[in-house]
C-alpha cells in the first residue's frame, strides 16, 4: 500500500554525467508530483532505474540491477519497477522479454513522462497500468534541466549545454540513442547556471555529447566561445570546466576563450580515441595525426598551465601491433595530465560492429593494461614534479582517514585524481592555497600554506 502522502519512490542512477542530469531532473519532477523519495528500494512502493545503454558492459550492469529490483518485488513491500534512460531508448519493449516483471518503460526522449509512469505503477487495484511504455523520437528542442534534485555534492554541478551528436563515429551508439545535436539557447543555459549557483554550486562542469559543436545547429548565436564568455560573467561561479570536447571542431576562438576567461579552469577534456591515421579514418574521427598534434600544440602554447585530459580506444577492428605501438609512443611522448583507456566494445548495430578483423578480448585487455601502465609512469612523474609547488584547491568533502579530499583546477570531479590535505578541516566548496608535499599513488598530498604567497600555476 502506498504512503498517504504519495508513493514512496527509490531511485537508481547509472551511467555518465549526462545521465546523472536526467536523474536529477526526474527526481525533481517526482518530488513535485508528491512522491516521497527514499534511499532504500526495500522501503519503496516503486523503484526507478535510470539506465545506460552505451556499451555492452553498461547494458549488462543495468540488466543485472533491473533483475535485482524485480526480484525484490517478491520479497519486500516494493510494488513496481520503472526502467528509464538510454537502455530503454535502445532496446524498447524487448527489455520486457529479457527481464519479465518490468512495470513501465520511459525512454530518454520521454523523460518528462517519468512521474506519470511512476504514479500509474503505484496506483492500486484495477487502475494500475502495467503496460505503460513511453518511447518516442527525439524532440528538436532540448528538455529543460531546471528544478533538479541534485545528486552531486552541493558545491559542484553538471550543466548540460546540448543534447545528441552529429559526429557519427563508427563505434558509437549515441546518435542512434540520443539523436542529433540540439543546442540549448544561451538564455536557457545562463538561467540554469544561475539556478545552480543559487543552490550552492561554485563549480559548473559543462557537458554534452559533443560540447565543442555547441550552436552549430542554430542559425545565429554565440557558439561555444561566445557562450563561455557569457558564462564567465555569472556571479558566484569559481570554476567553469569544459568536458567532452571534440578535436576536429575545437576552434581557435574557443581556445582563446579558455585562455582568457578568468573563471574557466585551464583544463580541457579532449577525447582523441587514437593517433594512427588509418585507425582514425576507420573510426570516422575526421581528424589526422598531424592535425591532432597541431591542435595540441596550439592548446599548450595559448593556454599557459593548461591540464589536458584525453581518452583512448584500443583494440578497434583491424588495429595492428604497429598501430597500437604508435599510440603508446605518442601517449608516452606527449605526457597527458590524465588519460582514460577503454577496450573497443563490439556494438552490432554500429558500422564498426560489422567490420572484419574483430580482435580477441584478450588482445584488447592486454593493450589496455600496457597503455595504462605506460601512462601510470607519466602520471607519477608529473605528480612528483609538483613537490613544493603552491596552488589553489577546492575542498571536496569531509576528512577521510586523516586527509581532506580536494581538487586543483586541473582535476575534474569523478574522473581525475585528487589532492589530499592534512592539517585542515574546511567546508566543501572552500578554495584554499596549499603547498604540495608529495603524492599517494595518483593523488597529490598537500598542506594549507600559512604564509600568503602568490599562487603559482601548476605546469
Amino acid at each position: 500500500m502506498s504512503d498517504p502522502a504519495g508513493p514512496r519512490v527509490a531511485f537508481v542512477s547509472l551511467g555518465c554525467a549526462k545521465n546523472l542530469v536526467d536523474s536529477e531532473k526526474m527526481l525533481g519532477q517526482l518530488a513535485e508530483a508528491g512522491c516521497v523519495l527514499t534511499s532504500e528500494a526495500t522501503d519503496a512502493d516503486v523503484v526507478v532505474v535510470n539506465t545506460c545503454g552505451f556499451l555492452a558492459a553498461a547494458r549488462d550492469e543495468a540488466t543485472e540491477v533491473i533483475r535485482e529490483m524485480v526480484e525484490l518485488k517478491a520479497q519486500t513491500r516494493l510494488g513496481g519497477v520503472v526502467v528509464a534512460g538510454c537502455l530503454v531508448q535502445r532496446d524498447g519493449e524487448t527489455l520486457r522479454t529479457q527481464v519479465p516483471g518490468i512495470d513501465a518503460l520511459v525512454g530518454v526522449h520521454n523523460r518528462d513522462d517519468l512521474a506519470r509512469a511512476v504514479l500509474s505503477v503505484a496506483s492500486p487495484g484495477p487502475a494500475r497500468e502495467k503496460t505503460d511504455t513511453f518511447l518516442g523520437d527525439y524532440h528538436p528542442l532540448v528538455a529543460l534541466d531546471t528544478g533538479r534534485l541534485r545528486l552531486t555534492p552541493r558545491h559542484y554541478a553538471y550543466l548540460r549545454i546540448s543534447e545528441g551528436c552529429d559526429q557519427k563515429c563508427t563505434f558509437c551508439t549515441i546518435p542512434s540513442i540520443r539523436g542529433p545535436l540540439r543546442s540549448k539557447s544561451p538564455e536557457v543555459i545562463l538561467a540554469e547556471a544561475r539556478e545552480l549557483v543559487a543552490d550552492g554550486a561554485v563549480e559548473l562542469v559543462l557537458i554534452g555529447q559533443d560540447t565543442t559543436s555547441y550552436g552549430a545547429d542554430q542559425e545565429s548565436g554565440p557558439g561555444l566561445a561566445g557562450l563561455l564568455r557569457q558564462l564567465d560573467e555569472v556571479e558566484g561561479v569559481r570554476w567553469l570546466r569544459l568536458m567532452y570536447a571534440y578535436p576536429s571542431v575545437l576552434t581557435d576562438a574557443t581556445i582563446d576563450a579558455l585562455a582568457h576567461c578568468t573563471r574557466i579552469a585551464k583544463y580541457v577534456d579532449l577525447p582523441l580515441q587514437h593517433i594512427n591515421d588509418r585507425v582514425l579514418k576507420s573510426m570516422h574521427r575526421r581528424v589526422t595525426r598531424a592535425q591532432t598534434e597541431a591542435l595540441l600544440e596550439r592548446i599548450r602554447n595559448r593556454i599557459p598551465g593548461v591540464h589536458l585530459r584525453t581518452t583512448m580506444l584500443v583494440g578497434f577492428p583491424g588495429e595492428t601491433d604497429a598501430e597500437f605501438n604508435e599510440l603508446v609512443d605518442f601517449v608516452l611522448g606527449f605526457r597527458f595530465d590524465a588519460l582514460g583507456v577503454f577496450p573497443y566494445s563490439l556494438e552490432p548495430e554500429t558500422p564498426s560492429g560489422r567490420m572484419r578483423s574483430q580482435l580477441p578480448e584478450a588482445v584488447k585487455q592486454e593493450r589496455v593494461e600496457r597503455l595504462m601502465l605506460g601512462q601510470q609512469e607519466v602520471a607519477f612523474e608529473l605528480a612528483d614534479s609538483q613537490l613544493g609547488r603552491r596552488f589553489e584547491v577546492m575542498i571536496d568533502g569531509p576528512v577521510e582517514d586523516g586527509h581532506q579530499p580536494a581538487r586543483h583546477s586541473g582535476q575534474a570531479p569523478e574522473v581525475d585524481s585528487r589532492t589530499l590535505l592534512t592539517g585542515c578541516e574546511l567546508p566543501s566548496g572552500e578554495v584554499v592555497e596549499v603547498r604540495c608535499t608529495g603524492r599517494r599513488d595518483y593523488d597529490l598530498t598537500a598542506k594549507p600554506t600559512t604564509v600568503a604567497l602568490p599562487v603559482r600555476t601548476l605546469q
